[in-house]
């Protein structure tokens, strides 16, 4: 599918970021977004729980949602509500990120308050994200922090070009409430014991992709989670090999300047990664 494709399918224009709300507006979106989806399930709120046992529900909710229209007076709620917790929970600014010669850097931290030009979601094929209620996959966490417009804008680019997601392949979408601009969706290879030479070359294809689309939407940065490295069991050292080894190659091979960050959440994947860019 190429941009123009993507561009025709689902609105790619910078999303606006509407105001902040005080402790009482923000409970009181809370109470109001909570009692919509409830509504959609047929069930009646608690208002009497505590903020935060609210605030997950509406992620239960919006985890096991099906891509639907949503009124605008309803997102328009939510925008707001979720800009205020990113802000809430700290937006990394890019400078205060370091990279090194290449424009490649290193951060272990949670994605979701990264304000790059561009993220990367290790989707599943569907591309609609988690429907585990609460699950803490990336797919999950992306999607819950963004809003709902997300599902729905990964659902029309897969009904645009009728087929699931494949394997090394890259689609991009507003980011919505998260800090960065852009979220690019790619679904990693999922592996059994050791990696197959079609599986290196997949997880390779996933990075080349990524850049390429980043590149053609114009992207000055761009941060990528450790794919395929969870739930696909991709082997951590030989995924890091992989992901670093194309980054370096497409940037001296394409002459981009782009920012390349790679983004760890365990101890882990940082010292792996840490140990690879030492070398470079």
């Amino acid at each position: 599918m190429t941009l123009r494709e993507m561009r025709s399918a689902i609105d790619l224009t910078p999303y606006p970021r509407p105001a902040l709300l005080d402790r009482e507006e923000k409970e009181r979106a809370c109470d109001e977004l909570l009692q919509y989806l409830l509504r959609e399930q047929g069930t009646i709120a608690a208002f009497s729980a505590p903020y935060a046992k609210k605030r997950d529900l509406i992620r239960r909710c919006m985890n096991v949602r099906r891509a639907l229209p949503v009124p605008r007076e309803i997102l328009a709620l939510q925008d707001r509500l979720f800009w205020t917790e990113t802000a809430e929970r700290g937006i990394i600014e890019e400078n205060a990120l370091t990279f090194g010669t290449y424009g490649i850097g290193l951060w272990q931290g949670d994605i979701s308050r990264l304000a790059l030009d561009g993220i990367v979601n290790a989707a599943n094929s569907a591309l609609l994200g988690c429907f585990v209620a609460g699950h803490n996959c990336i797919d999950n966490v992306i999607h819950s922090f963004a809003g709902m417009q997300l599902r729905d804008d990964c659902a029309k680019l897969i009904a645009a070009q009728d087929h699931e997601e494949e394997t090394g392949e890259a689609k991009i979408t507003r980011a919505y409430n998260l800090p960065a601009r852009y979220v690019l969706h790619t679904v990693g290879p999922m592996v059994a014991g050791e990696p197959t030479r079609e599986d290196r070359g997949a997880l390779r294809s996933c990075y080349i992709s990524c850049l390429n689309l980043a590149r053609e939407m114009g992207l000055k940065s761009i941060a990528f989670c450790c794919i395929s490295t969870g739930v696909f069991n991709f082997p951590r050292a030989a995924a890091a090999e992989i992901a670093t080894g194309a980054v370096l190659n497409w940037k001296m091979r394409e002459g981009s300047d782009i920012k390349v960050l790679f983004n760890t959440f365990l101890p882990e994947d940082t010292e792996i990664y840490g140990n690879i860019l030492k070398r470079l």
